[in-house]
Order: structure tokens, then C-alpha cells, then sequence
């Protein structure tokens, strides 16, 4: 039998608010909200990452073009500068969220693009290649099809790598957690992106990550699948109360 008051405090406790979605599963299925406070909780109770670097990864997830969820962007922004983040670190990490996914659909289109057309890309010119180094240089990574874009659409490919340098290279925040926010973009539900990930783990490893670290990273990522729960359970309860009394 669950306290259901108990469990109440702790959820406040651990995550410092209560939300409608809380009292409606407290009240409908106390299990399942007791199993998600021990899914949500645990990479904050492994210690493997600092507090503020948690809070980033839930503003990439939630900021992400792909999601757009408002509400706790907001509150993560406001955690992480409660516990002691910068306005500069915060900023990084809304760039290369914003980066992570302005890259991917051209990356991957032009891919396929190479692909459908049955060609390869035409050798960079040696400005090109200078060009590609530059950025390797700067983020020790080169997008998906950067060979082609640069190629194909000159003019593009200048803003189009130039997003990566800046989210890259304009900010405070440590190599290895910059790779983290593009790996929780990728790992996100709402985008799931299967070679970003591998580029971006190896990328965190590179610089120095422990698997446990991105272990968490993953954990945190998959976090706005509850948001499934957030809308639909004060949904469900209004519907419910909303119903005629039954005879």
C-alpha cells in the first residue's frame, strides 16, 4: 500500500514542484507515478553528473525544435542558474541545441540526395578543403554529407557550418558537455537520431566522458516521454469530472 502523502512530499522533495499531472496520478495510479519518480530521479541520484549539467540536458531536450515544451524549458533554465550556471553556459547550451537540430534534415536530405541521384560527391576544391579543415579544427567533427553540401551549395554551406562553429566555440562550456547536449538532442524521443548519437558519443568519449556519465545523459534525454502523462492525465481527469453523474 502506497502513502500517498509520503509520496506526495517526496516527488516535491526531489523535483521542487508539484504539477497537475502529479495529482492526478497520485490519485488514479500512485504505482506508476512512485515508478516514474524512480525513473526520472536516478541519473540525479548517481552523482555521475554536476546538478547543472542535468538541467542543461532538460533544456536541449525541452528547447529542441523537435519538442518545444515552454513550460519546463523554462523551469530548467531556472534551475540552472539556481545552482549556479551562468547566463553564458545556458546560452551555449540553447546554440547548440539549436545547431543539433538545424543541421540534421540537411545532412541527412542531402544524403539521401547523393544517394537517390547515384552520385558522389565532386572532390573539394582545395579552398573547400581548407574550409572543411577550418571546421574539424574548430569542433573535431565533420556534419553528414558536409563534402556534398559544401559542394552543391556554397553559399548555404557557409551558414550552414558556421552554426556549428559558433554553438561550438562561442561559450564556457567544457568539450565533453557540449557533446552531451548534441547527443541529448539526438537521443531525444521526439527525434531519435541514430548517427548523430554515435557521432556524439564518440565525440564525449574523445574527450574524455566515462560511460556512466553518457549512460545518464541517455537517462535524462528520454525524460520528456512523461510529457505523454503531463497533458493527458489532467486531460483524462477533467474528462472525467466533466462526465454526467450516473444513475
Amino acid at each position: 500500500m502506497i502513502d500517498r502523502e509520503a509520496l506526495k512530499a517526496e516527488i516535491i522533495a526531489r523535483r521542487g514542484y508539484w504539477h497537475p499531472f502529479h495529482e492526478g496520478l497520485l490519485e488514479l495510479a500512485p504505482e506508476f507515478l512512485q515508478t516514474y519518480l524512480h525513473f526520472q530521479d536516478a541519473p540525479a541520484r548517481s552523482g555521475h553528473l554536476e546538478p547543472k549539467v542535468c538541467e542543461f540536458i532538460y533544456i536541449a531536450i525541452d528547447g529542441a525544435v523537435s519538442h518545444l515544451y515552454e513550460r519546463g524549458l523554462r523551469r530548467h533554465i531556472e534551475d540552472a542558474l539556481r545552482l549556479g550556471a551562468t547566463k553564458e553556459e545556458v546560452l551555449q547550451v540553447i546554440m547548440l541545441a539549436t545547431c543539433a537540430e538545424g543541421q540534421i534534415p540537411n545532412a541527412l536530405g542531402h544524403a539521401i540526395l547523393m544517394e537517390e541521384a547515384r552520385t558522389a560527391s565532386a572532390p573539394l576544391t582545395p579552398e573547400q578543403q581548407r574550409r572543411k579543415d577550418a571546421y574539424v579544427e574548430k569542433t573535431g567533427t565533420w556534419p553528414q554529407a558536409g563534402d556534398a553540401i559544401v559542394s552543391l551549395a556554397p553559399q548555404f554551406a557557409e551558414g550552414f557550418l558556421g552554426y556549428g562553429e559558433v554553438a561550438w566555440t562561442v561559450g564556457p562550456l567544457a568539450p565533453k558537455v557540449k557533446a552531451f547536449i548534441g547527443l541529448a538532442v539526438c537521443a531525444s524521443p521526439a527525434l531519435l537520431h541514430e548517427a548523430g548519437m554515435r557521432q556524439h558519443i564518440r565525440q564525449a568519449l574523445d574527450h574524455g566522458a566515462t560511460k556512466e556519465e553518457i549512460s545518464d545523459v541517455l537517462a535524462l534525454a528520454i525524460a520528456i516521454a512523461i510529457h505523454t502523462c503531463t497533458n493527458a492525465v489532467p486531460a483524462l481527469v477533467e474528462a472525467v469530472r466533466a462526465l454526467p453523474p450516473s444513475s
